[in-house]
């Protein structure tokens, strides 16, 4: 019993680690290029810079213990485990790589049909999560919400910077 409950703790903890050392490799990536948050016209309703590492941080959190309990009730229905977590994967190397075309490339418009996809990603994963485990599912609301906030705020500076100059 011991061994099975490090095994669970040991899931969560790997699975928590996974997408924070993701967020924390694109942060080093594009630290250099952080300051153009401060250089472009921003959309109402543009939250402080300070803001993103602390919600990205949360959300990391939560897509990490999401992930663990899929993994931990895989046999609920081990094909939508396995779809959802390939799903949450490529969601991860897609959130990985827009920073990096937004950041880094500052091809705005890209960023937006990149973030699109991301979204529908993290939809997929959802639905498949929920197949397993309800709750999972749930934990990834708040990663719908802020990437489709994002959404708006990338097309804002797409728009405000090189449509409507």
């Amino acid at each position: 019993m011991l061994s099975g409950r490090r095994a669970n703790i040991r899931s969560y903890i790997v699975a928590i680690v996974i997408p924070l050392a993701v967020g924390i490799l694109s942060a080093l990536l594009t630290k250099e290029n952080m300051n153009i948050y401060a250089e472009v016209k921003t959309p109402p309703l543009a939250p402080p810079a300070f803001l993103f590492p602390v919600v990205w941080t949360i959300l990391y959190i939560l897509m990490g213990i999401s992930s663990a309990i899929i993994w931990n009730r895989r046999e609920n229905n081990l094909q939508a485990a396995r779809s959802g977590l390939m799903y949450y994967i490529a969601s991860l190397a897609f959130n990985f790589t827009w920073s990096i075309i937004f950041f880094n490339l500052r091809s705005f418009l890209v960023a937006l049909a990149w973030l699109l996809v991301l979204l529908y990603l993290i939809v997929c994963t959802v639905v498949e999560y929920k197949k397993v485990y309800q709750v999972a599912a749930y934990l990834q609301i708040p990663y719908i919400v802020w990437v489709s906030f994002a959404g708006y705020l990338n097309a804002g500076i797409w728009w405000l910077n090189t449509v409507h100059v």
